[in-house]
């Protein structure tokens, strides 16, 4: 089918244009709006609090890329990358811009992707509602004014239309909710899902395919910088302590969530932050709590009538979120990049109890764990569920990669080696048995292991094997009991350990099976 680009382009254009279609509106313009039309409440911080419906999180199995001659070879196709054909979008596409020409008010927002110029992505965002329109603002990176934001020719588009809802027996969908991708068009168009996330994640998966293909490193990873220039990276999914551990007052963070590593060192993706906001409290996470102020977006925080906020409450989701410019933290890099890395640190939370909490990687060993991206969620709450389940998440973040997984492997395995980087593994989750018969390693331990680590005192320590995982484990580490850091000796029993550490290595080969010989030797000398 010839496709003609150009008309898809004219009708975007056209919405733009409308009078009706409020451009890089102010946070106080949009928060009126906001309130006028009953999309959040004010609470008490000053924040707005907003609920998201019935999708409380992303919805990973309506989302599709494109299926397009130019770049169909390059595509890792399966379950997380779903093809769509070009057609079926366009058709669905025309429906969506045509129902947002209806409406009365669209809000439109210009910005960029990426803090090093050198890589940076430039963006239209188009939305529905008036609080999908003030993430976008907190998310990606602002303009100066408003005159440099007329000036953007954007290289990507996001189409947000929440209340669109497709038909899948005619629109090609497998439900309600679409998050489709075409590199050739170069957009984003979402539906039927008033999560916000899917935005802030669709750029992100781009730059995913993007940076690569220049060469360049695309992390799912936090990164912050010391004093003398030092600079760590901080891989690990959910619940492993990403963000808490990269937001520390005595080192300034570059970033809590996605960056790229180009010849110029490390940069932010985004200009904000997307923390999880469930069980916050000042205490706790003191940055992250005091950035929750008048411009932050909360989603889907219980808020009582006189506007309090209760953060431990879970009614709608544990997966509730603030959203807050990167400004709103004061120990930050302006702009948000830095030098190359000193330092790597992968978060594991293994609720199985038999992960060192801290131990060095060679550079097999790096890439062996950065494939395998392992944690282990928390047992459910099904009747009758106790154990632990591991979760595998490919470079910890299958879900938004859509080359293969290799292509990011080579590329954190050459720069390791170009700038000599030191990689460890640390666990943040449980010790001397698994979640229900052990406890949790003490915050304050991983903090002190991290900070030394990425300090240098780690990198000429002694090491031992563990004689499990092959994994080096220091000696001693200071403030830190040395019972703790072999995991073998907080157990009461060692062959009950053996016993839960085998089982957990069977995992890791059965999950490594699936990248085929093209890793066989990382497989063997990287692996257990």
């Amino acid at each position: 089918m010839a496709v003609d680009t150009y008309t898809y382009t004219k009708k975007v254009q056209n919405i733009l244009d409308k009078k009706t279609s409020l451009f890089q509106q102010s946070t106080t313009q949009l928060y009126k709006k906001i309130l006028n039309n009953n999309e959040g409440e004010l609470t008490e911080l000053g924040a707005i609090n907003a609920k998201t419906g019935k999708y409380t999180g992303r919805s990973p199995k309506d989302k599709f890329i494109v299926n397009e001659p130019s770049y169909r070879d390059d595509i890792d196709w399966g379950n997380i990358n779903q093809p769509i054909e070009e057609d079926t979008f366009l058709k669905l596409y025309d429906k969506v811009l045509n129902y947002l020409n209806e409406k009365d008010e669209l809000y439109v927002f210009k910005g960029y992707a990426g803090s090093d110029q050198d890589s940076q992505l430039k963006l239209t965002v188009v939305n529905e509602l008036a609080w999908h329109n003030l993430f976008a603002q907190n998310m990606f990176i602002r303009p100066e004014t408003k005159e440099e934001a007329e000036e953007i020719k954007s290289d990507f588009t996001i189409v947000s239309a929440p209340y669109f809802k497709a038909d899948p027996s005619k629109d090609g969908t497998n439900s309600e909710t679409f998050i489709i991708t075409s590199f050739k068009h170069k957009v984003i168009l979402i539906g039927g899902t008033e999560y916000a996330g899917e935005m802030k994640k669709g750029i992100f998966s781009v730059m995913n395919y993007l940076l690569p293909k220049d060469n360049i490193m695309s992390m799912h990873c936090s990164a912050n910088v010391g004093e003398k220039g030092d600079v760590a990276l901080f891989f690990g999914l959910s619940g492993t302590g990403k963000t808490t551990l990269s937001a520390d007052s005595t080192r300034k963070l570059i970033g809590d969530d996605e960056h790229g590593w180009n010849e110029n060192g490390i940069f932010n993706i985004e200009g904000g932050c997307y923390a999880k906001a469930i069980n916050l409290s000042y205490k706790k996470e003191p940055q992250i709590y005091e950035a929750i102020k008048y411009g932050t977006i909360l989603e889907n925080v219980v808020v009582d009538e006189e506007g309090d906020v209760d953060f431990d409450d879970n009614y709608y989701t544990e997966n509730t979120r603030a959203a807050y410019p990167i400004n709103h933290i004061d120990n930050i890099v302006t702009p948000s990049k830095a030098a190359h890395p000193n330092t790597i640190i992968f978060l594991t939370a293994d609720a199985f109890g038999v992960l060192p909490p801290i131990s060095k990687l060679n550079k097999d060993q790096a890439m062996y764990h950065f494939l395998s991206g392992f944690t282990a969620k928390l047992a459910g709450t099904e009747r009758g569920i106790t154990e632990p389940e591991p979760s595998f998440s490919t470079c910890f973040g299958s879900p938004f990669l859509p080359l293969h997984a290799k292509v990011y492997a080579d590329l954190l395995g050459n720069l390791i080696d170009k700038h000599d980087v030191d990689v460890y593994l640390v666990n943040t989750g449980w010790t001397g048995g698994k979640y229900g018969t052990g406890r949790r390693i003490s915050l304050n331990y991983t903090r002190q292991m991290v900070n030394q680590a990425i300090t240098g005192q780690l990198r000429d320590t002694e090491y031992i094997q563990d004689d499990m995982f092959g994994l080096n484990i220091p000696v001693e580490v200071d403030d830190v009991p040395q019972t703790l850091l072999n995991p073998i000796n907080a157990w009461s029993k060692p062959e009950a350990y053996r016993e839960q550490a085998q089982d957990l290595k069977d995992r890791f080969k059965h999950n490594f099976e699936k990248f085929g010989d093209e890793v066989s030797d990382l497989a063997q000398n990287g692996g257990f």
